[in-house]
């Protein structure tokens, strides 16, 4: 995340909250200074410092202060795209959903992160509303409220997609408060939609943002149609979904450009290499890049153990470097833990051979020994050298990435990619179906076809009567898999249940290996369980929990 020294500076202060200094004793204060959001958002340079603080917890949403990859494990396991590689208490539940409970860290963390955003979240849009701040200008205000509108809409678009109803809270909290109730989903659906509009109405294209991956048109857009979708709103998707294509701002890529052009790889691949995902730096298909700086204050800069880093290359990387004779290194990802692998669906049965997002670039199936002072060097890994679940699985390489100087990858520099064009055509498609448009659906999926098969339309050519919802899930599993939160896309077409039922128990796991508990979900496992400590603490009304719960 790009941000000035003065920002990172008062963010600190704001989230640390200054204090006075004792004068006679230490019982009596004398408060020089009070670095809370009521002070500070008062002039351009306190507006910015906020936009800075939420931009740093929209980012802490896949990252915890005690390291727990189930948090990301949450959003993929019990799906169809993925099974356990390990046994964490974080991430069972999810695979043995008849465990799951009101007790579960993961939902418990996921909304402690959302309401804890929105409140910041929400003084900053009271700020910019308030006639009585004076010291910016009505245009500053405008467009940094709409920014904390598209933050708002992204964070009640995740609980109401997650958990259904939900406490709908636009104004700030800043006294105790026990008695919340949740509000219809129509009522979060139709706050959401008004907060787009708004920031639609007033944020420029991507190109004339005041900082990279800060909130923009395009951005807006996107998160709309994808809410229309969700409300069975499907022609206005559609208006969406082509605005942001029609707009000359973005385009698929479909040639190599940026950091290695020079070695081996694809057009795809580019894509998510470090220093190629933004739009600063060639890619034109990125509409939503939150960036990780390496030494950076504020971003995500930190080597240490205890780290509140991002963890998505711990839970995609397989842990080859538990292997004997196996460097961490560069090329195979960096050091990963291998926290879940892909199903066998995804490895055997939903690619075509020259799909080239099944390429070796994209998936990597083939680790070979990798010490050069060992007499196995350049031999290919088998299940006879190691753990074929968890050490030597084939991989997705969105998230590879390393750092020379922290080799055990406590930290990271990897920027998360979550809204890009490809998807774009994606949403397009499920808007066209549910409009009975075959024939547009099977144009748009074509159009990332193209993209994907070097003899299109030899092959990989959609046909109308392909179409399905099962087909449009299938063809964001290829194109997304690793970037979509795929709980969020499943629970949103209805499609979890049957997914997990038809997908993952029928393909099973690896040789081994049971995945326990799958047969069990259930509708209930649609919705995640609302966390029994905030039941407890709302002690002044009933905050009802979700059925089965």
């Amino acid at each position: 995340m790009t941000t000035n020294k003065s920002s990172i500076i008062i963010f600190i202060l704001l989230v640390l909250v200054a204090g006075g200094a004792c004068k006679k004793s230490f019982l009596n204060e004398n408060l020089q200074s009070s670095y809370t959001p009521q002070n500070t958002l008062s002039d351009s340079l306190g507006f910015e410092a906020n936009i800075a603080g939420i931009q740093y917890q929209i980012r802490s949403q896949y990252a915890s202060d005690n390291n727990d990859q189930g948090l990301i494990g949450a959003m993929y396991l019990g799906t169809d795209m993925v099974i356990n590689g390990q046994t964490t208490s974080g991430m069972y539940p999810y695979v043995n959903n008849e465990t799951m409970n009101a007790t579960d860290i993961c939902a418990a963390f996921y909304w402690n992160w959302a309401y804890q955003t929105l409140n910041n979240v929400n003084l900053v849009i009271a700020a910019t509303g308030d006639p009585t701040v004076t010291k910016t200008s009505s245009a500053n205000k405008a467009y940094v409220g709409a920014e904390a509108k598209f933050f708002r809409a992204y964070i009640y678009n995740f609980l109401a997609t997650l958990w259904g109803a939900v406490p709908l809270v636009t104004q700030p909290v800043q006294t105790a408060r026990v008695n919340f109730v949740r509000s219809s989903v129509d009522s979060v659906n139709a706050q959401i939609v008004q907060d787009l509009t708004d920031a639609i109405g007033v944020l420029p294209t991507a190109g004339g943002v005041r900082k990279e991956g800060r909130p923009s048109q395009g951005m807006c857009q996107q998160l709309l149609a994808e809410v229309y979708l969700r409300m069975n709103k499907p022609n206005l998707a559609q208006t969406q979904c082509q605005a942001v294509i029609n707009s000359g701002v973005y385009a698929l890529i479909t040639s190599r450009y940026g950091a290695k052009t020079t070695q081996p790889g694809d057009y795809f691949n580019d894509m998510f290499l470090t220093g190629n995902q933004r739009r600063s730096q060639g890619n034109r298909e990125a509409i939503w890049v939150i960036e990780e700086d390496l030494n950076t204050p504020g971003g995500a800069n930190s080597s240490s153990a205890n780290a509140s880093t991002d963890q998505h290359r711990r839970m995609w990387v397989p842990y080859y470097a538990g292997i004997t004779n196996m460097l961490i290194c560069d090329s195979l990802g960096g050091r990963g833990i291998g926290r879940f692998r892909l199903s066998n669906w995804i490895l055997y049965d939903l690619y075509d051979q020259d799909d080239i997002r099944n390429s070796p670039y994209n998936i990597r199936r083939v680790i070979r020994f990798n010490d050069p002072t060992k007499p196995n060097y350049g031999q290919q890994l088998t299940y006879l050298n190691g753990d074929t679940v968890w050490h030597i699985a084939p991989y997705s390489t969105k998230w590879n990435n390393f750092n020379p100087a922290d080799i055990n990858g406590y930290g990271t520099y990897h920027d998360l990619t979550l809204m890009r064009l490809g998807e774009t055509y994606l949403l397009l498609a499920e808007a066209q179906f549910k409009q009975g448009d075959m024939v547009g659906a099977a144009n748009s999926i074509n159009i990332l076809r193209q993209r994907a098969y070097p003899d299109y339309p030899a092959n990989g050519q959609v046909q109308p009567s392909d179409i399905t919802l099962d087909f449009i899930l299938d063809e964001r599993a290829r194109e997304l898999v690793g970037e979509e939160n795929r709980r969020m896309t499943l629970v949103r077409t209805g499609a979890l249940v049957e997914r997990v039922q038809n997908y993952l128990n029928k393909y099973n796991t690896a040789p081994g290996q049971t995945v326990t508990g799958l047969s069990n979900v259930t509708t209930r496992n649609s919705l995640l369980p609302i966390p029994q400590t905030a039941i407890d603490l709302n002690k002044g009304a009933v905050l009802a929990q979700n059925p089965g719960y």
